[in-house]
């Protein structure tokens, strides 16, 4: 089976590592520049992108920001799994808050925000403090702001205004600010035969808007009970085929959709060393028509992301617990340059290892290890 991936970033190339001891083939469509390349070299397979669809028996992608007139031509080639609806409520707010009403599952209430009189009717709706997202194109805390009181009002619609001209068909979403205890995801997969597989919850920690720490979580049955009939819910209404991650808020044992992601996700990358069958795997198993593989824990497991750096310590590498897993990109401030997954034989020993594996790793660069 041959397997294109609009994305060529470091969820391909999971997704092609993955993918060879299927015999299936990944290759990835860059969206930047064109090409169509192997997405461990980068190496340049073929050119356009329809020569590409041509090739592939599946087109998937690895990423919700896909320009839409692509979209439009992998829908015709009849290839394209999940949907190109499913992509597109995962780019837009718009569309993913009414998906997520369609499915009848709880989140934040909201309105959206074009003028500065929607602000004003979303505040009187809606209270603050609110949070107040782009509708197109933010992601790790980008296009967020946080409104707490009616004298911030002036500057942050200044800045919101701003952020709409620079876009075409953009908007906000003004959301209920949720005291929530944690932020949880689940990863889950449907077939398409129906059938559905799913890990168990991932508590999340987040450092300025960006995914820092994930543990799989264990003996959390209602909390699990109730991400899982959500996560039904939503594939079910979007006769989904893949992998689809639900980031949620825990508000005192009950589940509030924050997100999705119609792909593969940060918050699932533990699955490499702690799931009998990782996320990468199952999504090329759904879309190919493949059995879905066991999502059993196999053993508590965190990951770490790693942002801004291109080297570990020695005593990292060393560490017989720690499994790295480098991007191959080139260095920048707060880039996902890599992750490491972290695991034990109980709970409680991986905690101690990720006490221990602090000690070692810069806490700037690391900051979410300092809550442990």
């Amino acid at each position: 089976m041959k397997v294109l991936v609009l994305g060529a970033g470091q969820l391909a190339r999971m997704m092609s590592l993955a993918g060879a001891p299927l015999n299936i083939e990944v290759f990835a469509y860059d969206i930047t520049t064109g090409n169509v390349v192997h997405p461990l070299t980068q190496q340049v397979m073929l050119k356009g992108l329809n020569t590409a669809i041509t090739y592939a028996d599946v087109i998937t992608a690895e990423f919700e920001h896909v320009p839409h007139d692509i979209l439009a031509v992998c829908a015709q080639s009849k290839k394209f799994l999940p949907t190109t609806e499913a992509i597109k409520a995962g780019g837009d707010r718009r569309l993913e808050k009414a998906l997520l009403d369609q499915a009848g599952v709880r989140n934040a209430r909201y309105a959206t925000v074009h003028t500065r009189a929607d602000l004003d009717a979303a505040i009187t709706d809606i209270g603050l403090p609110m949070v107040l997202k782009s509708a197109l194109g933010g992601y790790d805390g980008k296009g967020q702001w946080r409104l707490k009181h009616t004298d911030e009002v002036e500057g942050i619609w200044a800045e919101m205004a701003d952020f709409m001209n620079q876009t075409d068909n953009q908007a906000i979403v003004a959301e209920e600010f949720v005291p929530f205890d944690r932020e949880v995801s689940l990863i889950g997969t449907r077939g398409k035969d129906g059938s559905v597989a799913i890990y168990p919850l991932t508590e999340n920690v987040h450092t300025h808007g960006v995914l820092s720490l994930s543990t799989a979580l264990v003996g959390n049955d209602a909390l699990q009970a109730q991400a899982e009939a959500m996560f039904e819910a939503l594939a079910d209404t979007l006769n989904y085929v893949g992998v689809l991650a639900i980031e949620f808020f825990d508000v005192d044992g009950q589940l509030l959709v924050n997100e999705i992601a119609p792909r593969v996700h940060n918050s699932g990358h533990w699955t490499q060393q702690g799931a009998e069958t990782c996320q990468f795997e199952n999504h090329l198993r759904a879309v190919t028509g493949l059995p879905l593989g066991s999502t059993s824990l196999i053993r508590p497991t965190a990951m770490i992301n790693i942002l801004g750096e291109d080297q570990l310590p020695t005593a990292i590498l060393a560490d017989p617990h720690c499994h790295i897993h480098w991007y191959g990109k080139e260095k920048r401030p707060g880039r996902k340059m890599g992750h490491i997954n972290l695991c034990a034989v109980t709970p409680e020993a991986l905690q101690d290892a990720l006490r221990n594996v602090a000690q070692h790793l810069d806490p700037v660069a690391f900051p979410a290890l300092q809550r442990n």
